[in-house]
């Protein structure tokens, strides 16, 4: 059995929105636990004394639900469950972007009906453009990751007695924070062929039948291209240029509009850079991170062998994942590998794997040198002493990660 971790972080900030009329709308990566948050949510429902015969519930990757894949067809079904249940109905809708326009329906139940509704979507693109405006803001959204290693950790001391929390933080970096996995614990094969086939279900299903396209070998390798570059500089012309050296010929505009498609399924995330003086954002030179290093092994591997990108790539999850807008920061000829901003206020993070010597000390601590304001400073790394100076904090990474929140 899946351990069920309660993911509070989550749940505060739906609560204040469970009963209104705004539709709650949930997205994310394939697999990630949207499905379980809406059981979170429907636990939550219960505890406040709604039975589950006012819940109606529908998940449209199930065959049994076909039938009401388009918007005339589920609005009849839920009319007539609605008009069947006791007082007001709480719709419980799951991957509902397999349903010819939905926000139609959605809306129309919003208007008819006495009803409390939640949907989730593995696309990004499921609330753009005309969808938003048909729903006309009256929606709220909240973004599902897979799991922090917090998460990790409390899933590990759900199905055994193993408290070790560098043997878990090891482990968090190769296997990654996908919620299914606590079932393989000791079974590393199944475990990466699990992650392989959420992989595949994401490159065919979210990217290549939603977006048509046709040249699936150039998508896989423009994928491990990434893979491998997570956290590193590069353009779309970059990637052309290595295409290139392979007497292959792929226009940036195809490789962007490749990336975008994996953006949009929740696969990589692009981070732009941001000019520290001017907080300005600049339009060259951003960079990828995929939404679970998990999937890198399986799919790419070589995690420990690149662990300093891994690193990083954790903590710009962590960030996102705690509601931070995140940019690379540029001061002068240096960069800060994370500007994270929320609330009108920031927080600076330097990731690196070890500070061996004092050179890479006064390297990694320096690029703080030339920002003059009070917004924390952090350097973040392996190393298990506390090295923090100049009033930058250092951090070991399983410590900033397990922070409830970061120090102001």
């Amino acid at each position: 059995m899946v351990s069920v971790i309660q993911r509070e972080r989550y749940m505060r900030c739906i609560r204040p929105f469970i009963g209104s009329e705004l539709i709650k709308v949930l997205t994310g990566f394939r697999r990630s636990g949207k499905s379980v948050m809406l059981e979170l949510i429907r636990d939550e429902l219960r505890a406040r004394g709604i039975p589950d015969t006012q819940f109606i519930t529908l998940n449209f990757e199930s065959l049994q639900n076909v039938p009401y894949c388009t918007a005339p067809a589920l609005y009849a079904e839920l009319s007539r469950r609605i008009a069947a249940a006791p007082g007001k109905s709480y719709l419980f809708l799951d991957e509902i972007q397999e349903v010819t326009s939905w926000e139609k329906c959605i809306n129309s139940c919003r208007v008819d009906f006495d009803c409390d509704i939640y949907i989730t979507g593995s696309n990004a693109n499921l609330l753009s453009g005309e969808l938003a405006t048909y729903l006309g803001g009256r929606y709220t959204e909240f973004v599902v990751y897979p799991f922090s290693f917090a998460e990790f950790l409390e899933s590990r001391r759900q199905s055994s007695d193993n408290t070790d929390i560098p043997g878990a933080f090891n482990a968090y970096v190769t296997c990654g924070g996908m919620p299914f996995l606590s079932n393989f614990q000791s079974d590393a094969e199944s475990a990466r062929q699990y992650l392989r086939d959420i992989y595949r279900s994401v490159v065919l299903k979210d990217i290549v039948q939603r977006r048509h396209i046709r040249d699936v070998d150039l998508l896989e390798r423009i994928i491990t291209y990434v893979m491998a570059n997570a956290g590193h500089t590069f353009s779309a012309r970059s990637i052309s240029n290595y295409f290139k050296s392979e007497r292959r010929s792929v226009a940036p505009e195809t490789i962007l509009n490749y990336l975008r498609a994996c953006c949009d399924a929740y696969l990589f995330y692009r981070l732009s850079r941001e000019d520290v003086a001017s907080k300005k954002i600049l339009s060259v030179n951003e960079k990828y991170y995929i939404v679970d290093h998990g999937i890198r092994e399986a799919v790419y591997g070589k995690n420990t062998g690149n662990i300093d990108q891994i690193l990083e790539n954790i903590v710009c999850m962590e960030l996102l994942r705690r509601g931070y807008t995140v940019t690379i920061g540029k001061t002068g000829d240096l960069e800060i590998d994370f500007i994270a901003e929320k609330h009108g206020a920031r927080v600076y993070i330097q990731v690196a794997y070890l500070l061996p010597s004092p050179e890479t000390v006064a390297r990694e601590f320096g690029v703080y040198e030339s920002i003059r304001d009070n917004y924390p400073k952090y350097v973040v790394s392996m190393d298990e002493f506390d090295l923090s100076r100049d009033g930058i904090r250092h951090r070991n990474i399983r410590d900033f990660l397990l922070l409830e929140e970061l120090e102001a």
